[in-house]
């Protein structure tokens, strides 16, 4: 019999391992299977180039749980391992020394395995003792038997094995029972091992019998040997591919389309990623797509090795070029990990024009429920943002899809500003905005609906992205103002006027939560309305933006900012303000009047003072004006607005732009019904 010490430089080697993998301890049986699939798969090699010319017989790794001998065991029938082999795998643990292994690791226990070769070590996380039984393949091997009880003195000595490969038991120690579980360690091997190339077994399939399930003598394998992924396109039907979808993901509709991603320079990358119907809902989850490393699972986190926006996806990513068991850090920071989330990002842009290409009618059938991922990879990753400039489409609100470049040529005749800008016209719901894209396409403009999540960030984008081009929302302003051909016409009111018809109008405006409202007047189409409502499109934008963007909250407070524009042209308002005048021009002269000498007098007073300081005697008289004029353009003010109170014509005006907005409501709402009615019976 063989003692001896294992080769670290330190003694403390286990309680490290314990200590800082004890977290993640489950991955155990994934070192110890994986290992056992790669001792098979070695064994078929030598077999294919003729290095072994004996039987391979039965191929399969097997987990045997032993509850009452308090045991798990993984058998393999791989190449197996002479006293020589265990020497150097398994009695030299290579690190440079114990101090710098745990200072560098200690935060990043992961690293640990696999980084120095620790995959079988991690069987004492959970054991109290570990045995290894094993003969190698070569001819003429001795079986040997490796024993430890968790420090670093362990026995070696020949054994009785007669059959090829390694077996390894576990003594679980009492703190993880758990993995004495059958239906727990099944649990492990289908998060880990459902896709491993040689067929993993576990226990026996199980049948109802007498009340309750009992074994039968059939062998319950764990795993899928040959994964959709593995194959080639070529060899894959439509059916096939959907089929491996609802294996990974039971129960969710079809997926849209795939990509299969195979490539073997400069860099090994398997795999196949689905694009699920998304929609409008943004959910950015962690455990969408699964990582693996030569079908061994590795991670459903997988930040880092694709774009962000990617993880809208579904599916499979293979590479032996990731470690087994890399920290999110280094999965960030690897050159390997970021050439493969290039070339996935690049992959997918190609496959996405691919199939616009080739099919464009299918394509604008999916695009509503694709729109979303394509938007968020084009705002989160300059690159697929170049590509997808291509196949990117914008819907109208008559269901018409375009290319960018489409919908450049289609509006720019007839949309550009007088400033050279082509301004897109949009509209966010086209039942509430109705009045104002019928109005806008009156006009022979074009109106896009971007009513997604994202379309808010999208066309603030696609401002910067395209050479002098302008978004406006429909309800931005009147049709005749959305594409600027020149100078906005004169309202044709003189100053006191307009000072009327401010007061006429603002009088009879029911007072909104969180709203204001500007009253402006200008000469527009006859025919059109006589009073419209406008939101400004900066700020509707910022508040927008600040209900889904963090360190805007200060637009989310700021009360919503409308318009109320006055058609002077229009035959009511005229009306309106012909009768105001008349009734009240005798009332306001003589206060208007006032008003002009006593701002004369305050202009004249305030040219004698020194140095631009009053003295205390016409500071007084200063004050004295001023409190003059207050007082007569607050009567002025109340003369209009009492007038106005008894005109239901201004307030019906009024009431008709609000509801063609949306923002008559409640009492309001009822008022202007009752007064439509009384107005009938005129």
């Amino acid at each position: 019999m063989q003692k001896g010490q294992i080769g670290v430089t330190t003694e403390n080697i286990f309680p490290v391992i314990k200590k800082f993998l004890y977290s993640d301890n489950e991955i155990f049986l994934r070192e110890l299977v994986a290992n056992a699939v790669d001792a098979t798969q070695k064994l078929k090699t030598l077999a294919s180039f003729g290095e072994y010319k004996g039987e391979l017989g039965d191929m399969k790794v097997e987990v045997k749980v032993d509850k009452d001998a308090g045991t798990l065991t993984v058998t393999d029938h791989g190449i197996g391992m002479t006293a020589d082999d265990v020497n150097k795998y398994i009695n030299q643990i290579a690190f440079s020394g114990a101090e710098e292994f745990v200072n560098k690791y200690k935060d990043n226990a992961n690293n640990i395995i696999g980084h120095f070769g620790l995959g079988f070590y991690s069987a004492f996380m959970v054991s109290s003792k570990v045995e290894i039984r094993s003969l190698s393949y070569k001819d003429g091997a001795e079986a040997v038997r490796w024993e430890c009880d968790g420090s670093p003195e362990y026995t070696m000595e020949p054994c009785d094995k007669t059959t090829r490969g390694t077996e390894i038991t576990l003594w679980i120690d009492d703190d993880n029972k758990e993995y004495l579980e059958q239906a727990r360690v099944d649990l492990l091997l289908k998060k880990y091992c459902r896709f491993l190339p040689v067929p993993v077994v576990s226990g026996k399939e199980q049948e109802w019998k007498d009340g309750k399930y009992v074994d039968t003598d059939r062998d319950k394998v764990i795993n899928s040997t040959e994964p959709a992924w593995t194959k080639k396109p070529a060899e894959l039907t439509d059916e096939d591919y959907r089929n491996f979808y609802h294996e990974l993901y039971p129960g969710q509709e079809d997926p849209l389309f795939w990509i299969h991603l195979n490539v073997d320079y400069p860099f090994t990358l398997t795999g196949i990623l689905y694009f699920p119907k998304i929609k409008s809902n943004l959910d950015i989850r962690k455990d969408r797509i699964q990582l693996y490393c030569n079908q061994v699972f590795v991670t459903d986190s997988v930040e880092g090795v694709v774009p962000e926006f990617m993880m809208l996806l579904q599916g499979v990513i293979d590479s032996p070029d990731i470690p087994l068991n890399v920290s999110r850090s280094y999965l960030q920071s690897d050159r390997a990990v970021k050439k493969i989330s290039g070339y996935i990002t690049k992959k997918v842009a190609s496959r996405l024009e691919e199939l616009f290409k080739a099919d464009r009618a299918d394509f604008e059938k999916k695009w509503d429920d694709i729109k979303i991922f394509i938007e968020y990879g084009m705002l989160t990753d300059e690159k697929f943002c170049d590509a997808a400039m291509k196949f990117a489409l914008l819907r109208d609100t008559e269901g018409k899809y375009f290319t960018l470049e489409e919908y450049r040529t289609l509006v720019e005749p007839t949309q550009t500003d007088k400033d050279g800008n082509v301004v897109y016209i949009y509209a966010t719901d086209p039942v509430e905005q109705y009045s104002y894209i019928e109005d806008a396409t009156a006009k022979g403009y074009n109106v896009l609906l971007m009513d997604g999540q994202l379309d808010g960030h999208f066309i603030s984008m696609l401002e910067n992205k395209l050479e002098k081009t302008v978004f406006v929302r429909v309800d931005s302003d009147v049709a005749d103002n959305l594409v600027a051909k020149t100078d906005r016409k004169d309202s044709g009111l003189n100053a006191d006027q307009i000072s009327m018809m401010t007061t006429v109008f603002r009088s009879q405006l029911p007072k909104l939560e969180k709203s204001e409202f500007m009253v402006s007047f200008e000469s527009l189409d006859p025919a059109a309305a006589p009073v419209m409502i406008t939101q400004n499109e900066y700020m509707r934008r910022m508040k927008d933006m600040a209900a889904t963007q963090a360190g805007m909250s200060f637009y989310a407070e700021l009360p919503d900012s409308y318009n109320l524009i006055v058609n002077t042209a229009q035959k009511n308002v005229a009306d309106v303000m012909a009768e105001a005048e008349k009734a009240l021009e005798e009332k306001i002269a003589p206060l208007r009047a006032s008003v002009e000498t006593d701002n004369s007098q305050l202009s004249a007073l305030r040219a004698e003072y020194k140095d631009g300081k009053p003295s205390d005697e016409q500071a007084a008289r200063e004050k004295e004006l001023m409190d003059a004029v207050e007082t007569a353009r607050k009567e002025q003010e109340k003369l209009v607005s009492d007038y106005a109170a008894h005109q239901p014509v201004v307030r019906q005006m009024i009431d008709l732009a609000l509801l063609s907005n949306g923002l008559l409501q409640g009492r309001e709402l009822k008022e202007f019904i009752k007064r439509s009615v009384e107005m009938l019976g005129k």
